[in-house]
């Protein structure tokens, strides 16, 4: 491998990794193309065993987060890493992931797909997707993404964001029919209620000078925190009706849900009363969350 760079620690770092089977490069594609719907530049953290996609709220505008982890383990065949030093075995690098994404799509019936950090002009992801060929050549197309590595003194701003001790956690309803649900609203207004309680219920609502509309789901079901040791305080104080709101920009809710390619077995709301709206989806080598603050 190439040695990617002049930057702080980066002359000593690697990275390459190989993907052979095609339905984890499928679904590691379909990852990769739900962040890059989600946001125009994000962190890719690396580590022994993790990918992580990061867009930390002290960096993004108007405070939105995202944090997408998924176990390199369940995704490559070969995956070796050498970080900013032996104490500190991670990468950290800025890239956009629509960049990543495009790169990605002429991989569908590609026989491998290597992905490693090399020095070009500047630091790049190099992506080598190795595609069948009738003849005894192999053909292979590569993509070289700019990056920027990330100094270890910045690190500390792309931490874990804490799960909120939030009010209200419901499972939410399918996707699909929530996206269009909110789609028909965003016609109306440029804000949107989400309101849920311990009861399974949820509502979505705008409320304008014109016109008032609210869609009613029932029956959701809540997810079992209590189990942990987690949130039992404010669950058991709390009356199961009482609705816990947030008030938030019906774009960013309609970009999380409208860029979702990851099916979720489980998909969770939490919400923080009149503060912020944390969104969870679980599938089994994958977890995603996001956190849209609401609006005063």
């Amino acid at each position: 491998w190439r040695e990617a760079g002049p930057e702080e620690g980066a002359a000593a770092m690697k990275f390459r990794a190989k993907i052979v089977d095609v339905a984890c490069l499928n679904h590691f594609t379909r990852i990769v193309n739900t962040i890059s719907k989600l946001t125009k530049s994000c962190i890719l953290r690396l580590t022994s065993d993790k990918l992580f996609f990061i867009l930390s709220d002290k960096v993004a505008s108007g405070g939105v987060a995202m944090w997408c982890q998924l176990f390199q383990g369940n995704f490559f065949d070969e995956f070796q890493i050498e970080g900013v030093s032996a104490e500190y075995n991670e990468i950290y690098l800025e890239l956009t992931p629509e960049n990543f994404s495009r790169s990605l799509k002429t991989s569908q019936n590609a026989k491998s797909v290597k992905i490693k950090l090399t020095m070009k002009h500047c630091p790049c992801i190099t992506i080598a997707v190795e595609l069948p060929s009738l003849s005894s050549h192999t053909r292979i197309v590569t993509h070289d993404i700019p990056v920027t590595i990330i100094p270890r003194k910045l690190w500390n701003d792309f931490e874990e964001p804490s799960v909120p001790d939030f009010d209200v956690s419901i499972y939410l309803p399918v996707l699909k029919t929530m996206k269009s649900v909110v789609e028909r609203m965003k016609n109306l207004s440029n804000h949107i209620v989400i309101e849920a309680n311990q009861n399974g219920e949820m509502n979505l609502k705008i409320d304008t000078e014109l016109v008032s509309v609210t869609t009613h789901f029932k029956e959701l079901g809540n997810p079992p925190w209590v189990e942990d040791g987690t949130q039992y305080d404010s669950f058991q104080r709390r009356d199961p009706t009482n609705m816990a709101k947030a008030r938030v920009d019906i774009k960013r809710l309609l970009q999380f849900l409208a860029g979702q390619q990851v099916n979720p077995s489980k998909a969770i709301c939490n919400i923080v009363n009149k503060k912020v709206i944390h969104f969870v989806l679980l599938h089994e080598d994958v977890s995603l969350q996001y956190f849209i603050p609401a609006l005063v």
